[in-house]
Formats: C-alpha cells, structure tokens, sequence
C-alpha cells in the first residue's frame, strides 16, 4: 500500500483528480489517462541501467516521468488501483511474439484483473500498442478506436484467457493463467527479458503510447502513428530528430541520461535499425 501523499503525485501525473469510490467508470478513466500519460518503453534495457519488479519501485519509476515495460506499468498501475479501494489480482502471461513461437503464460507478461460492480475486468497498460480502457473479462470481440481486441478461454493456460490482439498490431496475442500471482513470480523471467542477448528487449529501443484514436509507436528507428484509419510511418535517420522524438511524443525528456550514454543508445539503435534494413532488402 502506499499512502495518501504519493496517490496524490501519482494522479497528478496522470492528470485527474481522485476518482472517488471503485467504479467501472473510474477504472475506465485511469486507465485512459495511464495509457495517454506513461508511455510503455525499454530504454533502460538498452542503457544497461537494471530495475526489479518491485511495484512501489515502478511507482517512483512512474512518478519521475519514466515509464516502462509490463512489469513497470502494470506492477505500478495495480499499487494505484488497490490504494483506491479496487480488488486487483496479478495474474501470470506470455506474449506470442508471431505465429511461429507457441502460446505460453511463462511469467513474461504481468496481466491484471479487477472486481468492480459486480463484474470483473481485464486490465492492462503495460501492452503498448494494446488497450485504451478495459474490457470486461468475458469471451468476445471489443472494438477500441481502430483495433479490434478478443477475448476467450486459454488453450495453454487452463482456466485462463487468451488476449487477442489486432491482426494489423505486431503480435498475435496473450495468454493468462487466471489464479493470482505476486512480485516474485515475475523476477527470473524479467531479469531473462532485461539482460539475455536473445530477448528482443536488447535488439533496439521501443516506445509506444495509446489515445483515443489510435497509437504513437517508436521501434528502433522507425515512428509509426496510428490515428483511425490512417498510418503514417518515418525513419528517424539523426540522433537529435530521434531524442526529439522521445521527448515530444513520448514525454521522454531523459534529463538523467547524459550526452555519452545518449550518444551510445543512438549508435546502438541506428546500427540495429541498418541491420533491419539489410535483412530487410535480401
């Protein structure tokens, strides 16, 4: 639990006032304006800089201007949700990266749930290019803005849901195992994600922030927008177009990353993004 002082600061930086008691509409609320306001990135991955998994350090993350991956958002936005009164359970999930890496709820995705009303909901802003609001955790078919998100039983995970994603968004989908889990279910797995030379996670930088209409998405080099059915896709080809980029769109001023940690992201992420192109024209 944290206390009143650090809600407070924390709804400041999602700009809204208290909510007031649990309701389906606030929960719909702060999760608008925690998809809008903290952006899903993994720059720190690439600066070698470490964090856990600890959610009152991903609070702080969150309260400095950072923000982060599942972990970070979900373990941080689940602190919140339960500080104001919501029923929040952690819930062990796997990303399916593409088609040809079998569904698996392994402990590589924080996924929540929260009984509200009588009902109980899928939560989740640490997806990135996923959901806006919520979605009731019941088998379906939900439209947001200009993707379309499913939900139905887990093949992998018994009891459980799988999270389909928008077939035009960059992975298939999710799944969850439905009993509850905690902060140490998760730290192998995100120490794998943050440090192993074969987690995509250390290949290049990622960004990516939600609103009502569509998406902003940073991966290496390239920024995409999303806004209804229109997309807009550009390369960033120099370093201060790209740091500009991270501050404008993303919020991601970065004012603790001096100029040689800058200099050896950029070099590191524009090498990526040529080797991209290369695999890319053969």
């Amino acid at each position: 639990m944290v206390n009143s002082r650090v809600v407070g600061r924390y709804l400041r930086r999602l700009g809204t006032a208290g909510p007031g008691a649990p309701s389906v509409a606030g929960l719909r609320a702060l999760h608008r304006a925690h998809v809008e306001r903290v952006p899903y990135e993994t720059l720190d991955i690439l600066l070698g800089r470490p964090t856990t998994v600890d959610p009152h350090e991903s609070v702080e993350r969150v309260l400095s201007g950072r923000g982060g991956y599942c972990f970070h958002l979900n373990g941080a936005f689940a602190t919140l949700l339960t500080a104001l009164g919501y029923r929040v359970r952690w819930h062990l999930g796997g990303v399916q990266p593409d088609r040809a890496v079998p569904a698996a709820a392994d402990g590589g995705h924080l996924a929540l749930t929260v009984e509200c009303e009588g009902g109980t909901w899928f939560v989740d802003v640490g997806l990135g290019e996923c959901l806006y609001e919520p979605l009731p955790l019941r088998e379906g078919t939900y439209r947001q803005g200009p993707f379309t998100f499913g939900l139905e039983p887990s093949a992998v995970a018994p009891g459980g849901w799988r999270f389909h994603n928008d077939p035009g968004n960059g992975f298939p989908g999710m799944d969850f195992r439905l009993e509850p889990a905690g902060p140490a279910d998760f730290a192998e797995r995100h120490h794998w994600l943050s440090t192993a030379p074969d987690s995509g996670f250390r290949r290049f930088p990622q960004a990516a922030r939600r609103h009502a209409t569509g998406l902003d998405s940073l991966r290496g080099c390239v920024l995409l927008r999303i806004d209804g059915d229109h997309r807009t896709s550009r390369e960033l080809a120099t370093s201060a177009e790209w740091f500009g980029v991270l501050s404008e769109v993303f919020g991601l001023a970065l004012p603790e990353v001096g100029a040689a940690e800058r200099a050896t992201l950029w070099r590191r992420t524009r090498a990526a993004h040529l080797a991209w192109l290369e695999q890319e024209a053969r």
